[in-house]
């Protein structure tokens, strides 16, 4: 069952933290928490504020941003070990997982813990992926990392159906090559976890290299494997992930790129941003609800953090090449 009208009453508390300092801001960053501080890397942008289809070049940053508790200036505070955006970001106890990624050389398959400690950043090499992956989604659940979907080479015509976990309690293992879900390859998904389960919502599947926007979803766990949930009331590619798992074990996804406005010539016409409603899953009931929407515009190729009991959606991007610096935060009212 899909349900789509929205509540009577706002549920959520808008704020910002400090922006991003860069004059244009990024979309791809990875994002998480390390020593309770707020950790933004990397990602990409055009730094002339263009567009490819004006002669910009998309250009990948390894600066690392950090924000700590109570601050309101963030400090740059190292690099990553390579200029890199577009793959997955997992906060763990012991810091933020940096996994895969593509810059203008390509995809990687390289996993990273950052920590940040003392005005600095330091890494640790993790067992690197199967293959390069980049565009993907993934979340932890149990001390386990799953990661799903993406593309594998930046030329790729077709995308991923990967299913791959990684338990932290046992690195020497590897990566787990697991099952597929039981629906089309995609990239641009959003996973999500609640405490029994991993979650694959919409992405985009990739016909030749042209985009099909997915409306579908799936619920995975050890004990059960993979189920088919019911549909979303639209698309949500490239929403920032993972979803965010209230209070009530209920799995809210922000926006996302519905689709709608795929044919629109950025040449021609103006576009005027992204889906800004906010999506609720029960997964008891099985049913989706829009329960918000976020104001001014909303930002996708990003992630979703929870830092300080706050929903942070950090930069991104809310048109066609159009970065953010806006660094966003929710609450449940």
């Amino acid at each position: 069952m899909i349900i789509t009208s929205a509540c009577t009453q706002e549920p959520l508390k808008w704020g910002n933290l400090p922006s991003i300092p860069d004059t244009v801001g990024f979309a791809g960053s990875f994002a998480g928490v390390s020593n309770n501080t707020l950790i933004v890397a990397g990602g990409a942008n055009f730094p002339d504020g263009g567009a490819p289809w004006t002669g910009s070049k998309k250009v990948w940053d390894d600066q690392v941003f950090a924000l700590e508790k109570g601050s309101q200036e963030w400090k740059i505070v190292g690099k990553l070990p390579r200029p890199l955006g577009y793959g997955v970001s997992i906060s763990t106890d012991d810091g933020l997982l940096i996994i895969g990624g593509s810059n203008e050389e390509g995809h990687y398959s390289d996993v990273y813990q950052l920590k940040y400690v003392g005005d600095s950043v330091s890494y640790t090499d993790l067992p690197s992926l199967p293959e390069p992956l980049a565009n993907s989604a993934g979340v932890l659940l149990n001390n386990t990392v799953y990661v799903m979907g993406g593309t594998t080479d930046p030329a790729s015509k077709d995308a991923e159906g990967s299913f791959w976990s990684l338990d932290l309690n046992n690195l020497d293992a590897g990566w787990a090559i697991r099952e597929s879900w039981p629906g089309p390859s995609r990239m641009l998904a959003v996973a999500g976890a609640d405490d029994h389960a991993v979650y694959l919502f919409s992405g985009a599947h990739l016909k030749e290299g042209i985009r099909e926007y997915l409306s579908d979803g799936y619920r995975f766990s050890e004990e059960n494997g993979w189920e088919k949930l019911a549909e979303l009331p639209r698309a949500v590619v490239a929403a920032p992930t993972p979803a965010f798992t209230d209070g009530n074990s209920n799995l809210l996804v922000f926006g996302g790129d519905d689709g709608s406005l795929a044919g629109i010539d950025p040449q021609k016409e103006e576009h005027p941003g992204f889906s800004k409603g906010v999506l609720s899953f029960d997964p008891d009931r099985n049913e989706w609800n829009t329960i918000a929407e976020q104001p001014g515009h909303a930002a996708v190729t990003t992630s979703l953090v929870v830092w300080n009991e706050e929903v942070v959606i950090p930069g991104g991007e809310i048109r066609p090449a159009v970065r953010t610096t806006q660094v966003r935060t929710v609450i449940e009212k």
